[in-house]
């Protein structure tokens, strides 16, 4: 697993150590990752228009492939769902 967002190498840092993660972080901080996914997006706050990533889950298979994206995440039961979609895929 490899978590990816445009925050900063030393957010992810502080992040990765506050919440004890055991895998890598990447930063993309330029969103080029994001971009070429789809998901950089126009986002609303409270009326307030910014640029940012929809949470989004891709499952890479072994070949290297994207086998799977899970767009919108929602946090309640999104571990399940992928887990099952992992199992799925063997």
């Amino acid at each position: 697993m490899i978590g990816v967002s445009p925050d900063s190498l030393e957010s992810h840092r502080k992040f990765k150590k506050k919440y004890q993660l055991p895998y890598r972080l990447l930063s993309d901080e330029g969103h080029r990752l994001a971009d070429a996914l789809g998901i950089w997006k126009e986002k609303s706050l409270y009326g307030r228009k910014y640029m940012g990533v929809e949470r989004t889950t891709v499952i890479i298979d072994r070949k290297g492939r994207i086998a799977r994206v899970f767009p919108g995440v929602k946090i309640p039961g999104h571990v399940q769902e992928v887990e099952r979609a992992v199992r799925e895929l063997g």
